[in-house]
């Protein structure tokens, strides 16, 4: 399973058909110390490039973007009551939600790990 990266700092791994979705490590760093997430409601419908979650930590509140369209069909109920979790596991254990694709067509617009640590680093 190869990552995919969006221009917005979300990663995406599919497996069957499903997309599991989170902020990149880049993006952690960025935001700080995380202290509450917020998480799209299973079962809703979401476009590409939508805004599904939002990640709030001591400097700043963020939106967190879907970069493909698709059903929420699992939300990680682990970063609800420890947010930190992206802080330490941001790329792996705190993923924000799974999305069934239905145009699994939009992974092509992504970037593989080389083009998007190239769009961070310059």
């Amino acid at each position: 399973m190869t990552a995919k990266y969006s221009k917005d700092h979300e990663w995406v791994i599919v497996a069957n058909g499903i997309a599991t979705i989170g902020i990149t490590n880049h993006a952690q760093e960025q935001l700080g110390d995380v202290v509450f997430v917020e998480l799209p409601a299973i079962g809703r419908q979401v476009a590409a490039h939508e805004q599904a979650a939002v990640v709030e930590s001591v400097k700043a509140a963020s939106e967190v973007y879907v970069p493909v369209s698709g059903e929420v069909v699992e939300v990680n109920k682990e970063l609800e009551g420890d947010p930190a979790l992206v802080n330490r596991d941001a790329e792996s254990g705190a993923w924000f939600m799974k999305v069934k694709l239905s145009n699994p067509g939009e992974l092509d617009a992504l970037m593989d790990k080389a083009a998007y640590d190239k769009l961070v680093n310059g």
